[in-house]
């Protein structure tokens, strides 16, 4: 199991590799649908998000309310597949990685290779527990998004695999072929 400190510095995702296990400790963007579909057309429109993204690790996220004493209740990973379409835009803005569940497109994974950006992967189902992995939670921007608003999450020891690591070498495919060949 490897640490990693968030926002992550280009060179310690570069010494990951593809079905690595690591452990996230520090600050993270959520964002997943919604806020992807405005920034996107904020971008159309030749316009910049009202937030910093470079150097970034979003999170596809809609993460629930304070509970059970806890700055934040339930929060899980979303269906990744449904993001790449915005990726690039992503990438374009300096974000370094993206934390989900699932599998990823051919070109996703060649987005990852062309800019040496990670996918990690977390286990989807157990957002109720994951919820204690976050120390704070503060809104950041288009708070009428409700929960699909983009939030800064200080995570502490968060698990995740390395899905795609900085090369483009593609684990969750990899696991897929093996599994077929058996």
């Amino acid at each position: 199991m490897k640490d990693l400190i968030l926002p992550p510095e280009a060179e310690a995702l570069r010494s990951l590799a593809a079905g690595d296990e690591v452990l996230l400790t520090g600050d993270a963007l959520t964002m997943r649908d919604a806020a992807l579909g405005r920034l996107q057309g904020l971008v159309t429109e030749g316009l910049e998000p009202p937030f910093e993204m470079e150097g970034q690790l979003v999170f596809y996220s809609g993460p629930c309310p304070p509970a059970a004493g806890r700055p934040c209740g339930a929060i899980g990973p979303t269906t990744s597949a449904r993001m790449d379409p915005f990726m690039g835009t992503l990438l374009e803005r300096g974000v370094r990685a993206t934390l989900g569940k699932g599998p990823r497109s051919e070109e996703t994974r060649l987005l990852h290779q062309r800019f040496g950006a990670v996918y990690f992967v977390t286990v989807g189902g157990i957002a109720a527990l994951l919820g204690g992995r976050v120390e704070k939670i503060e809104p950041v921007a288009w708070g009428d998004l409700g929960p699909e608003a983009v939030y800064r999450v200080r995570l502490s020891g968060f698990p995740a695999v390395v899905a795609i690591d900085s090369t483009g070498r593609d684990f969750l495919a990899e696991q897929h072929l093996l599994y077929r060949r058996t």
